[in-house]
Parts: structure tokens; C-alpha cells; sequence
């Protein structure tokens, strides 16, 4: 990685001052990602997708796929951070579109932690002994974090907990992986800290991470339009039997055609009424209605997640997360 990026020609500053509203429908919208998604098979040497198994990511996948498959490029490794506290529906979700799709699935871990939890019986909230760590972890917590805690609890929503099971888990494996750009789902109206980002995003401080870029092909996305997509473009076109017109579930079990859960390439957590999937300690349902019939202008998406601080997100941001 030591030309990165000398062998780009890419656009950093695409997508600058811009916000949903510029991709007035979403046709423009789906136009846009495709175009993106392109330049980043073109361009990247060894680019990777970022999968969480949700909405935004699994979108993002779907365009990578049709490019893919359209243009005769290899479909690229998929990388899935395993946090060890997901929805057991989550996980097996993925396992599930992994297999259908014939993904290579990178399962992005911090072993050391887990490794700790398993042969300690712990459970989300226990402390874990910084010095039990290898120095790998423990230089992050003291020298990147400036922790100075003997311990730290087995959690998402804590900054150590953050950093080390996700943070450090991504950046250990863009380097093992030798990744040079990671097709991400996020979108401008999702978080603060995301709204300034452009759809080729540089992270080359190799200080921080690995020298490698962020292909970002959905933020021209709202939430709403996420759905949009979902029933009216991806499902149709990827599950036999789904009405080719499109159709828009109303409540948990009103899919058309005989069609199952297991079916449809969207998490069964979100007819529950989740909007958002962050963890199974840290995430509650939103509403009881499926996630796309709730009021998405007038409420918050990540309202049922116990970390939603902004200024934490900036500061993981800052260290390499997405």
C-alpha cells in the first residue's frame, strides 16, 4: 500500500454541498449509487463491502452485486464486524443471504476480547482487566484512548468498548486483507457527523488506519427512500414469486405469494418495528408497526438505541470507524 492512492482517479470532492434533495426521486437516486458503485470495481485494486445485515448495508450490497454481475467484475469480499452482541436474528440473517448470494464473508473480530469473554463466562456489562489484554488492545485503550481505568465493561456503548470491538476489529482487518477501498452504506441524513462526507472519502493517515478509501454509494439516501428502494426495486428483482409492480408489506406477516421471512432480503427485525440494529443489549423497537410505516420525517431512527451521542460518534469516526 505504500503508492496508496497514487494509482486513483477519483473524485474526492463529489458529492460536496450536497444533500438528499439534489437527487430529487428516486431514480436519480439509484442512478447515482450504480454510478458510484462503478467507479469503485473500476478503480480499487482490492475493494471490500461493509455488511452489517441492515437496511443501508444490504442496499449497498445489492448495487454491488448488479454492477458486478452487469460489468463482469469480481464480486468483492464482504467484511461484517462481529461484535459479539448482535441479534441472534441478525447474524443468522447474514449467514443466511451469505449462502443465497455467494458472498465471501470476512467476520471482522476482535479475538482478543472475545477470546477473554468466552473463557471468562462473561456477559454484555462485566468488567474486563485492561493488562488481561494483549498489547496490541491495551495500546489502543492507554495510548489512542487515554484510558487510564484498570477496566473497562463489555460494551458497545462505551468508547473503549466501541473502539476495541468494532474500530479495532475493521482497521486489523483492512490491514490483513490488504483492502484499499471499503464500499460503505452510510447516508448524509443519518447522523451529524455524516452529513459533510462525499461519495469517495479519503482515510490515508496511516497513523490512524491503514491507507485506504471510503466508496459511499447511498448517501444521496433518506430513510424513506431506503425502503423505497427495498420494496419496489431490490425485493422484485431478487425474489421469484415478488410482484414485479412492487409491494409494500403492511405488518409482520403480509407478504405476497405464499412468501416467507426467509424469503425477502430484509431482516425480520424491521417488521418487528426496529429501525435500527445496532446491538441486541443496546437496541429497542422503535414502534410496533414495521419500521417503513412508522412517521421516519418526524421521528429519529436511531431513537431506539442507547448510544446516540454525536459527539462519540465524531470521535470514533476520527479513530477509523464508518
Amino acid at each position: 500500500m505504500s503508492e496508496f492512492p497514487d494509482y486513483l482517479d477519483v473524485d474526492y470532492t463529489d458529492g460536496e454541498g450536497e444533500t438528499p434533495a439534489t437527487y430529487p426521486s428516486i431514480e436519480h437516486k439509484i442512478e447515482k449509487a450504480l454510478e458510484v458503485t462503478q467507479k469503485g470495481l473500476e478503480q480499487y485494486e482490492n475493494p471490500a463491502v461493509m455488511w452489517t445485515g441492515g437496511k443501508d448495508s444490504t442496499l449497498t450490497l445489492y448495487f454491488v452485486k448488479e454492477v458486478a454481475e452487469k460489468h463482469g467484475y469480481d464480486l468483492p469480499t464482504t467484511v461484517f464486524i462481529d461484535h459479539f452482541q448482535h441479534f441472534d436474528e441478525l447474524m443468522q440473517f447474514v449467514e443466511r443471504w451469505a449462502d443465497e448470494w455467494d458472498l465471501e464473508v470476512v467476520y471482522a473480530r476482535n479475538t482478543d476480547v472475545g477470546d477473554y469473554v468466552d473463557e471468562n463466562g462473561l456477559t454484555p456489562g462485566d468488567d474486563i482487566p485492561v493488562d488481561a489484554l494483549s498489547e496490541h488492545n491495551q495500546h489502543h485503550i492507554r495510548n489512542i484512548l487515554e484510558y487510564e481505568e484498570d477496566t473497562f465493561p463489555f460494551l458497545l456503548d462505551t468508547y473503549v468498548g466501541n473502539h476495541l470491538l468494532k474500530t479495532v476489529a475493521l482497521n486489523d482487518t483492512l490491514e490483513s486483507e490488504n483492502i484499499d477501498g471499503i464500499i460503505s452504506g452510510i447516508r448524509w441524513d443519518e447522523q451529524e457527523a455524516r452529513a459533510d462526507e462525499t461519495f469517495f472519502s479519503p482515510r490515508h493517515d496511516p497513523d490512524i488506519y491503514p491507507p485506504h478509501d471510503r466508496i459511499q454509494p447511498i448517501l444521496q439516501f433518506a430513510e424513506a427512500d431506503v425502503w423505497d428502494a427495498f420494496w419496489h426495486f431490490v425485493v422484485p428483482e431478487t425474489v421469484e414469486g415478488y410482484p414485479d409492480e412492487g409491494y409494500v408489506p403492511q405488518d409482520y406477516d403480509d407478504l405476497p405469494n405464499g412468501l416467507t421471512h426467509e424469503d425477502i432480503p430484509v431482516s425480520p427485525k424491521y417488521f418487528e418495528g426496529f429501525r435500527s440494529l445496532g446491538s441486541e443489549v443496546s437496541t429497542e423497537k422503535a414502534e410496533q408497526e414495521p419500521a417503513w410505516l412508522q412517521d421516519l420525517e418526524n421521528t429519529t431512527e436511531r431513537a431506539g438505541r442507547a448510544q446516540d451521542k454525536e459527539d462519540l460518534m465524531e470521535r470514533l469516526r476520527d479513530l477509523g470507524y464508518m
